[in-house]
């Protein structure tokens, strides 16, 4: 059996195995999304110009984040506290084809409510996007870097601590990261800090995807993007091969 053909098969089994909670999964993610957009505009009132297309543009990337920091390492810790995860370890499958069929589910499963807290964004501040050729492209790559990121923390550490550092990731994005606002608003050590952490450039890369006439990505950006997900992908493979 060919290396794709494993993989595919893998992706669907996954998706299959997680059919019951996939659902809820989309509904809780869509919910975040619309949450995303009309609670920060609760709390920054009344917003027009750059500030909404700040937050319009910045809630699908809150999206792609979550699902990949939040939901897939809480799902991956839960599936090696059950023995599920030991259990497709022992399949004679190559690890790599594991992972890319795990990354490949939860990028599938950050689209829909992405393009839902657009929606969400354009709907409520009656704003105007000029979307870039590459923008899904690169909503995929955030999606995928977020994945890994994710993927690899929970492959390595214990159950437990995986699950607490989600909590701790989801505060720390929703209210500690330049998403929905510019880095300029942070302290000069936390803006400094984020310039070599995924989670800005992740955002610099959506919102220029959608609104290419007012923002533009850094070449840098995207380069610390690809080495985190690079190194992400590399460390969670190392961690599944130790595992088998």
């Amino acid at each position: 059996m060919t290396a794709l053909r494993q993989y595919g098969l893998l992706t669907q089994w996954q998706l299959r195995r997680q059919s019951a909670s996939l659902p809820i999964l989309v509904v809780v993610q869509a919910l975040l999304a619309v949450g995303t957009v009309l609670g920060f505009g609760i709390i920054m009132g009344e917003m027009s110009g750059t500030a909404a297309l700040f937050l319009a543009t910045g809630a699908p990337t809150v999206t792609l984040i979550t699902v990949g920091l939040v939901m897939a390492p809480q799902m991956l810790s839960q599936a090696k506290t059950e023995g599920s995860s030991a259990w497709m370890m022992t399949l004679p499958v190559p690890r790599l084809a594991f992972l890319a069929a795990d990354l490949t589910v939860w990028t599938l499963v950050a689209l829909p409510g992405t393009l839902l807290a657009l929606l969400a964004g354009v709907a409520r501040y009656d704003i105007e996007l000029s979307i870039a050729a590459w923008a899904l492209p690169a909503a995929v790559l955030v999606s995928l870097t977020a994945a890994a990121v994710g993927y690899a923390m929970a492959a390595v550490l214990p159950p437990t601590i995986a699950q607490l550092m989600t909590q701790l990731l989801i505060f720390a994005i929703l209210l500690f990261s330049p998403i929905t606002f510019p880095a300029d608003r942070l302290p000069d050590w936390l803006a400094d800090l984020h310039r070599v952490l995924p989670v800005e450039p992740m955002a610099e890369l959506v919102r220029a995807g959608l609104a290419q006439d007012t923002f533009t990505v850094p070449a840098s950006s995207v380069a610390v993007l690809v080495a985190w997900c690079a190194g992400s992908v590399a460390l969670a493979a190392v961690a599944l091969r130790r595992r088998g």
